[in-house]
């Protein structure tokens, strides 16, 4: 297997794991927040043993940069903690397809971050994207939990346009490892309260799916996502990474039983279809 091939894989493989990553908010009774807590935590862990191996330094040229890592870490564990809880409240099918709708929010973020002006394909795309979006809430109610669901994924996929916007800032300037760790120690500190209020009582099942969430399903995932870019452009990795919704409803539906509707399934291919017109026209 060449290299450019076994990067694709690698690829494949990453997102294949990060659509699974979805079930831990449906096989963990705790809440999102300590799901996120325990996710960050071991990962943390994970990452820097990792850096000590490859002697990284995590020493950062700038110090407004610490400060800037410390938003990203913040903004992550926002991120994390709504798209569990988007999943926790309604299924996995409307966390991950509500989630999605982050390369939309690029299109319309790039623009004011690098001042370019929004044109009117942007706003057709936000409103078709909108409408896939409202086939996935059966009843708008803010009592439903499906309608709950779609809003804290919405949260979610905007929280990380948001992160994905300063990670390519940064991404020039240190090893994606070096952020990652950043961002997840900093998620980890912002997220310990919650331990302290919660006072979660953890099984043993919990703490091991905790570990094989951070260890496997994050820091693992994450490494094989950077490391696959080394010889596949990123818009191919783009619409790769748009088969996430797809793996995690098809294992929500055989391992949990969550049977997508059809006008999920509907809004789904609406939205991805959205998704993937948007990683096409970033390029």
């Amino acid at each position: 297997m060449n290299a450019k091939n076994k990067n694709l894989v690698e690829i494949h493989l990453a997102v294949f794991l990060f659509g699974l990553s979805g079930l831990f908010g449906k096989l963990l009774t705790l809440s999102s927040t300590i799901i996120v807590l325990g996710r960050v935590f071991f990962s943390s862990i994970f990452l820097l043993i990792l850096i000590l191996y490859v002697k990284k330094d995590i020493k950062l040229k700038e110090k407004n940069h610490y400060l800037y890592l410390i938003i990203m870490g913040v903004i992550l564990a926002i991120h994390w903690s709504t798209f569990f809880e988007s999943i926790q409240v309604s299924t996995v099918a409307i966390g991950l397809l509500t989630f999605s709708t982050f390369p939309v929010f690029v299109t319309f973020l790039e623009p004011f971050f690098f001042k370019e002006k929004i044109k009117l394909s942007d706003i057709v795309i936000a409103i078709v994207t909108l409408l896939g979006v409202m086939l996935v809430i059966p009843k708008f109610q803010l009592g439903n939990s499906s309608t709950q669901g779609v809003m804290w994924g919405i949260v979610s996929g905007f929280t990380y346009a948001i992160l994905s916007m300063l990670n390519r800032k940064f991404v020039k300037e240190y090893p994606s490892l070096v952020i990652a760790f950043y961002e997840q120690v900093i998620a980890t500190i912002v997220l310990i309260p919650f331990f302290f209020l919660e006072k979660p009582v953890f099984s043993l099942k919990d703490i091991l799916l905790l570990v094989l969430l951070g260890i496997v399903f994050t820091g693992i995932c994450h490494l094989l996502f950077i490391n696959g870019l080394k010889n596949i452009k990123t818009q191919t990795a783009g619409i790769i990474s748009s088969l996430e919704p797809v793996y995690g409803i098809i294992f929500a539906a055989f391992l949990l039983r969550e049977i997508p509707t059809l006008r999920e399934i509907l809004g789904g291919v609406i939205i991805l279809s959205t998704v993937f017109h948007s990683t096409i026209k970033s390029k």
